[in-house]
């Protein structure tokens, strides 16, 4: 017997389902992880300077200075062979600190045909004819959907949208196929790469976890080789796509000359919920139907012809706590219905998480200024006392684009509201909200569309991804653009329509 749920909206204006404001309070660990987290990872940039300025004295030197140099050398064997053993060490020591480069050659977002579009209204027309709903329950996800940031263009898979609904095995294998072959093949087509050349798989579905995997059906359509190295990551929630890239990241530092093709997506069919808890009604209302798949290298060569390069991941796990744990939990409620309960508590579980991971990250991204502003304050506090707020660096100087889980329009209006945001930096996430829905783990994909869609992405810019998810994690990712996106040689979900772009997107409290 699951616990009583409140009879509230979870999306709601109220105090207690807003994120936690960021200045009130910024624990100095995390701080320190930051920066143990640039030193232990970037000691091979302390030699890169040194070797440059080895090389550009010697670049100085004339052939008289070279020989002077050379005669003076020749009897002193002893500065000879310490002068080599330093070169010889630093040299080894830098290759091998030094990490491979990871470069993303290119992805793709799955968009369903036009016969899986569900409208507002024919969303509640389906959840009325499923006959199971109170007329309480009824009227409930009526203000959700209304307050959710989704558009009328959102996709649902057959098995649900049908009447009466069909959700079993096949269907969701159905669906499952659609989405992951739907994007690879378009992935293939657009990179020309054959699928024998994969060497590293990663597929992750949080819900729907089928024997044999996702990934071996993925190996079985493709025909992959045999010696290929795959995971399946199943129950990690909304953020378990930039979990994805970072095991494709360190699985690269040991294989090289490798590609690693990663494929993010939820699904839809069995795991639509059919009962009374409130609690487990909100993601009927808020998750929709797609994918992405992405391609991965550390091949120098491809460089030239990939569109960003990782810079950084920064993973951040609250699960040793129980608050944390179980605020987003697959159960059954009290008449034995499988859903996913939304707790009450997840709105300031996110707050936190989110908090701790952009505290991490502040120290590799920001600039100088900004941290010298931040560590002042927080000196000032923790050392002296002093009853000042935490300095929020501006992280619009350390990021050009934001790409912010599409997980509900509440937590992107908080999100903007805390990191002082403009619209034009929050317009990915909400746009995506608005035409696909919450896809999970995929919406970060969808986003970088659009921002590629719309022509905004220039050489040399930084992209912040950020999720969260069940667990709870909190993760992030940052790339930088290898070269301009031209929008008319791109094939994404959004060209046909980018135009229509931006839309209205009204805010909670406007509601």
């Amino acid at each position: 017997m699951s616990e009583s749920r409140p009879k509230t909206p979870f999306i709601s204006a109220a105090s207690s389902q807003k994120l936690p404001d960021f200045k009130q309070s910024v624990k100095l660990k995390y701080v320190k992880l930051g920066y143990h987290y640039l030193i232990t990872h970037g000691m091979y940039l302390l030699l890169s300077p040194i070797m440059v300025v080895m090389a550009a004295q010697l670049s100085t030197f004339s052939i008289n200075d070279l020989h002077d140099l050379w005669d003076h050398l020749r009897y002193n064997l002893i500065s000879v062979i310490l002068c080599s053993t330093l070169l010889v060490f630093l040299s080894t020591f830098y290759f091998l600190t030094c990490p491979r480069p990871v470069y993303l050659v290119d992805f793709s977002c799955y968009k369903p045909e036009d016969a899986r579009i569900c409208t507002r209204q024919t969303f509640l027309e389906r959840t009325r004819c499923i006959g199971t709903f109170t007329e309480e329950n009824l009227e409930f996800q009526r203000k959700i959907i209304e307050r959710s940031g989704l558009g009328e263009s959102t996709y649902l898979p057959e098995a649900v949208i049908r009447t009466p609904p069909n959700p079993c095995m096949a269907e969701a294998r159905k669906e499952a196929e659609m989405v992951m072959f739907g994007a690879l093949d378009e992935l293939f087509e657009k990179t020309g790469l054959k699928p024998k050349d994969i060497g590293i798989l990663i597929v992750n579905c949080s819900l729907f976890n089928p024997t044999p995997s996702l990934s071996a059906m993925v190996i079985n359509h493709y025909k992959l080789r045999g010696n290929i190295i795959s995971f399946n990551l199943g129950g990690m929630g909304c953020s378990a796509g930039l979990i994805s890239v970072d095991l494709a990241k360190d699985l690269l530092q040991v294989h090289p000359n490798s590609y690693a093709l990663v494929i993010s997506m939820e699904n839809i069919t069995l795991n639509w919920y059919f009962g009374n808890d409130r609690s487990m009604l909100v993601s009927n209302c808020l998750f929709r139907m797609g994918g992405a798949a992405i391609l991965l290298s550390n091949k120098r060569t491809d460089q030239w012809r990939s569109k960003y390069r990782l810079v950084h991941t920064v993973r951040t796990h609250k699960g040793a706590d129980d608050k944390c744990f179980s605020c987003v939990t697959q159960q059954e409620d009290s008449t034995g219905r499988i859903g996913v309960s939304l707790s009450k508590d997840l709105m300031g579980v996110a707050g936190d998480a989110l908090k701790t991971n952009i505290t991490t990250l502040g120290p590799l991204v920001l600039p100088m200024s900004e941290q010298l502003l931040f560590f002042g304050t927080l000196v000032a506090k923790k050392l002296f006392k002093r009853k000042v707020k935490p300095y929020i660096p501006d992280f619009k100087l350390a990021f050009e684009h934001f790409c912010i889980h599409a997980g509900g329009r509440a937590v992107l209006d908080e999100l903007e509201k805390n990191l002082q945001l403009s619209d034009w930096h929050m317009e990915p996430s909400r746009m995506t909200l608005n035409r696909f829905g919450n896809t999970s783990s995929s919406s970060l994909w969808y986003e970088l569309a659009y921002t590629e869609a719309k022509g905004r992405m220039k050489k040399g810019d930084r992209t912040w991804q950020i999720a969260f998810g069940s667990g709870f994690k909190c993760n992030s990712a940052v790339w930088k653009a290898l070269r301009t996106i031209n929008p008319a040689k791109q094939k994404n979900p959004w060209m046909d329509e980018i135009h229509l772009f931006p839309v209205d997107v009204p805010k909670v409290s406007s509601i």
